[in-house]
């Protein structure tokens, strides 16, 4: 079985009028094929910049990412990225922007049109395929930023607050679509959230982070995804253990900002 290793990830960003910032110490993960995780914490943990480290984007300073064997060392179609935006060709069509890495890999028109037109239905886009990006909501955008995604056929997906931007109603619907998602294609996916809600749905595991530096703080196995599955979210936000444990995380976090803040005043 194939899996993702964050061994002993470390990453120091110097300063131009000297100094530094650790923005991660000593981070150490392994996902299995399949896994979905979500990652909280407050704001200067690290997070983005772990999700960039694996994602090929920044080189750590000590430590490496090992995915099915072998040591990442750039951007690869193995790993697919789902940012906050889109990131979207916006004078494209809808089409097209799913169809833009086969087509880039060489892949003939035959070739990759199936696989596009069922993403578009999965995602709910059939009808909207010959409409510009531009003329989208955000919600649908975000839905084509994921077929995007999945047209790769990467092994690992990676989410940076992908629903962070949209409204209340199209959020929910859009984390029962990434549930959905996870479980049909089987692909690992980490997911940085701010929200404690959105992390305790989305994420079979959560972890906690703390800042300065950066490191994994507490780690929680929740049923919650599993139980979100083609279900009602408002349901399983019901269930006994969901508002214990948001409760749990939310005094957790709090008490990190606490302390961030009084260092700050400390230092002024």
């Amino acid at each position: 079985m194939s899996e993702l290793l964050i061994d002993n990830i470390s990453m120091r960003f110097d300063l131009p009028g000297g100094g530094h910032v650790q923005a991660l110490k000593d981070v150490n993960l392994k996902l299995k094929t399949g896994e979905l995780m979500s990652v909280l914490g407050p704001s200067g943990c690290g997070k983005t910049t772990l999700l960039n480290i694996v994602a090929g984007f920044l080189a750590p300073s000590e430590g490496d990412i090992v995915l099915n064997g072998h040591k990442v060392e750039g951007p690869d179609a193995e790993r697919g990225m789902v940012f906050q935006q889109g990131a979207l060709f916006e004078w494209m069509s809808v089409r097209d922007n799913v169809s833009f890495g086969p087509r880039m890999t060489g892949k003939s028109r035959a070739d990759y049109t199936p696989t596009v037109d069922h993403l578009l239905e999965v995602v709910g886009l059939q009808d909207f395929k010959e409409k510009a990006v531009y003329e989208l909501s955000g919600g649908m955008q975000q839905r084509v930023a994921l077929a995007r995604c999945l047209a790769n056929d990467p092994d690992v997906i990676l989410m940076d607050e992908p629903l962070g931007a949209l409204d209340a109603l199209t959020r929910e619907k859009m984390q029962s679509l990434v549930l959905d998602l996870w479980k049909d294609t089987g692909k690992t996916i980490i997911l940085i959230t701010h929200s404690v809600e959105e992390a305790l749905l989305l994420g079979e595991r959560l972890l906690v982070m703390a800042p300065r530096p950066g490191r994994v703080h507490k780690e929680y196995n929740l049923p919650f995804a599993d139980l979100g599955v083609g279900n009602d979210l408002r349901e399983v936000k019901k269930h006994e253990d969901y508002s214990t444990t948001r409760e749990e995380i939310l005094e957790m976090i709090w008490n990190m900002e606490e302390e961030i803040m009084g260092r700050a005043e400390e230092s002024a």
